[in-house]
């Protein structure tokens, strides 16, 4: 039962970082940049810092951990900045495929390498053990399927009807930047892994350990994504969108809960392993089932926004095959 209620955990943190784009359709009159540097004030920063505290027993003192561990804490903001380079490259997926196919393909990528490389990094190549290979490859399985839909997809739409649905689409460029941006953001993971000892042993609960690597991850990827969301406002001259009075409250409504929602993945990730301990395979595979479950929430909300509209029933049956698949996959190393 607490194996099931992790996994529920989990699949919530999931849900809510699919849905974190639909807030972000609400915003107005301001430039990619500016809004993209808004809401990672609060995605990276603000709730990932009170998730951190909430590891923090009363008499504890979060930066005196940090300063325990210094070369962990480096190695965590390192890793954390490359995987800001992912999360940039991310957006542009999304741009270019939709957010159904554009996530698929990204955390496919990123599922698959964050899992294996993380215990290679840590030197632990023991933990990769037969069944969470057998869950990866189920997991990229499911992602290959929602891939050849993809694909169908754009051999049967017209040019018309593909822009209808994503106004940049553009297959080849998309899967490209896709595949970057995942292979980047699995440093996410890998990042978590050096964070490990970051944490104040028995006074902390388990399902609170990981949210201190967390915040340095995160806070590596905001140093990332701010020094490139203000180069660009420089480039482009959109600084003047701050000066822009009539829109701040609502867009910084829903920045704020862009921020929220996306955070929720990593604060469900950490509640969720809390009740896996007593399975390795599956604590081993945890990111791999929050990227599996992202992609399956992402391609529900690409079927209510309409992005599959106009495609053939075998290219929708062929989706929901990988769906499916996807679904499996977050359970089956505990079957094998």
């Amino acid at each position: 039962m607490e194996i099931v209620i992790g996994l529920v955990i989990i699949a919530i943190g999931a849900f809510c970082q699919s849905s974190s784009y639909v807030p972000i359709n609400k915003i107005r009159s301001w430039s990619w940049e500016t809004f993209w540097l808004v809401q990672g004030i609060f995605a990276w920063l603000i709730f990932p810092f009170a998730g951190a505290m909430l590891a923090v027993p009363a008499d504890g003192h979060l930066l005196q951990l940090y300063a325990s561990f210094p070369k962990e804490v480096l190695l965590t903001i390192f890793f954390g900045m490359l995987w800001g380079v992912g999360g940039l490259t991310f957006g542009l997926s999304m741009r270019y495929l939709g957010v159904a196919l554009g996530q698929s393909i990204a955390l496919g990528t990123c599922a698959g390498l964050g899992t294996i490389l993380t215990p290679l990094f840590l030197g632990r190549p023991g933990d990769l053990t037969a069944s969470v290979i057998c869950g990866v490859i189920a997991t990229l399985a499911g992602i290959a399927i929602i891939g050849l839909a993809g694909h169908m997809k754009s051999s049967s739409l017209s040019e018309e009807e593909k822009k209808a649905a994503v106004k940049d689409f553009n297959f080849t460029k998309g899967i490209a930047v896709a595949l970057a941006a995942g292979f980047m953001s699995a440093c996410f993971n890998i990042g978590l892994g050096f964070g490990e000892p970051l944490n104040f042993g028995d006074a902390t609960a388990d399902i609170f350990k990981a949210l201190p690597a967390t915040f340095l991850v995160t806070f590596g990827g905001f140093l990332t994504n701010a020094a490139y969301c203000l180069f660009q406002n420089a480039r482009n001259k959109t600084f003047k969108d701050y000066a822009n009075g009539s829109v701040w409250a609502s867009n910084l409504l829903f920045c704020a809960l862009a921020g929220l929602l996306w955070y929720s993945q990593f604060f469900g990730l950490s509640l969720g392993k809390g009740f896996l301990t007593s399975s390795e395979s599956l604590m081993t595979f945890s990111w791999c089932i929050l990227m599996a479950l992202n992609v399956t929430f992402s391609n529900v909300w690409g079927i209510i926004l309409k992005e599959w509209k106009g495609c053939s029933g075998k290219t929708v049956a062929v989706l929901i095959i990988g769906i499916i698949v996807l679904i499996i996959s977050s359970f089956l190393p505990e079957l094998i």
